[in-house]
C-alpha cells in the first residue's frame, strides 16, 4: 500500500497491515508522479524477481492511495519432467488453427486423475515440491464451453474428491508461460465494491486527518510451466503399481484449463485458460 506523505497514518493501521495481512505500508510523495510511478515499479520488480515491471505506466499528481498485489509463482514439479524428452510438436489452437510448442513429456508415472464423463473431460493433479499442486482439466473436442460454463465451486470440488491414483502411460503437456494484469477499479465496483472508490468510501481507519477514497488498485500474475524439478528427486509419484495392461495417455494438445491450488487452505493461487502456448514472438500477428 502507498500513501502520500502527506497523510500521517494511524500507529493501529500499520500494525494490523503488518500482522494480519503481511502487508508492508510506504509514504510516498504522489507530486512527483514519476518518482511515486518509479519507486512502486522498482518495488514489485525486486519483489517478483524481476518478472513483473512497469506496473504503473502513469499515476495522477492528485493520488493519494494506491493498493499493490502482485503476485509470483514457480514452484518444482514433485515428479520433474526430463528435458530431453521436450519435442516441437503440434497443439491445435482451433479446428483451423495448429501452431508448434515445445511439448513436454513424462512417461510411466502414476499420478491422481480423473475422467469426468459428465463434463466429458480428463482431470489430472500434478504436485510440487512445495505444499501446492497444478489441476489440469483438458475438456474432449468441442467441449470447453460446455466445461467453463459448469466451472463453479462444486465442479471444482467433485473433481478433487474424484481423483484417485491412475498409472498414465504418457503425458504430454506444453511448455507456457501465462501473465495477466488488471485495474481492479473497473473491476470490483461489478462485484458490488463501490464505495471505496467513492466520496461516500469510509477509510477512517487507515488516517483520521482526510477523507480519503482509493484511486487505483492494480493486480498483476505471473506463471511458468516448465520442465525444471528438485535434482535427484527420489519421489516419483509411482508408490501403486498397475493392476491392468491398460495404456493411458493424456496429451494436452489443445486449450485447457489449470487452477493452482494451496492444499492446506483448498485455496486456488491461480486459475486460467491456455489457449495458445506458443511464444509470443512465434506467433503470426492477427
Amino acid at each position: 500500500m502507498f500513501v502520500d506523505e502527506r497523510l500521517k497514518l494511524l500507529d493501529k493501521f500499520v500494525q494490523d497491515a503488518r500482522e494480519l495481512y503481511f502487508s508492508e505500508v510506504f509514504s510516498i510523495s504522489f507530486k512527483d508522479s514519476d518518482a511515486a510511478v518509479e519507486f512502486i515499479n522498482n518495488y514489485v520488480k525486486n519483489k517478483t524477481k524481476g518478472k513483473i515491471v512497469d506496473l504503473f505506466k502513469q499515476l495522477s499528481p492528485d493520488t493519494v492511495l494506491v493498493l499493490v498485489n502482485c503476485i509470483y509463482f514457480k514452484a518444482k514439479w514433485k515428479m520433474p519432467f526430463n528435458p530431453s524428452f521436450t519435442t516441437e510438436a503440434d497443439f491445435h489452437v482451433s479446428k483451423n488453427r495448429t501452431v508448434r510448442v515445445p511439448m513436454m513429456g513424462i512417461t510411466g508415472r502414476t499420478v491422481p486423475y480423473f475422467r469426468d464423463q459428465e463434463l466429458a473431460c480428463t482431470v489430472v493433479e500434478l504436485p510440487y515440491t512445495s505444499n501446492d499442486s497444478a489441476l489440469f482439466i483438458l475438456p474432449d473436442d468441442g467441449r470447453m464451453e460446455d466445461v467453463e460454463a459448469k466451472l463453479l465451486p462444486e465442479t471444482l470440488r467433485r473433481w478433487r474428491d474424484s481423483l484417485h491414483q491412475r498409472r498414465i502411460t504418457a503425458l504430454h503437456l506444453p511448455r507456457f508461460s501465462v501473465s495477466g494484469d488488471y485495474k481492479l477499479h473497473d473491476i470490483l465496483p461489478h462485484l458490488g465494491i463501490k464505495k471505496v472508490f467513492s466520496h461516500q468510501a469510509d477509510l477512517s481507519g487507515i488516517t483520521d486527518q482526510a477523507r480519503l477514497e482509493v484511486s487505483q488498485v492494480v493486480h498483476r500474475a505471473v506463471l511458468d510451466v516448465d520442465e525444471e524439478g528438485t535434482e535427484g528427486a527420489a519421489a516419483t509419484g509411482i508408490s501403486i503399481q498397475p493392476t491392468s495392461l491398460v495404456f493411458l495417455t493424456v496429451h494436452f494438445n489443445r486449450p485447457f484449463l489449470f487452477f493452482i491450488i494451496h492444499k492446506d487452505t483448498q485455496s486456488i493461487l491461480f486459475s486460467g485458460k491456455v489457449t495458445n502456448p506458443s511464444p509470443p514472438s512465434a506467433r503470426s500477428p492477427h
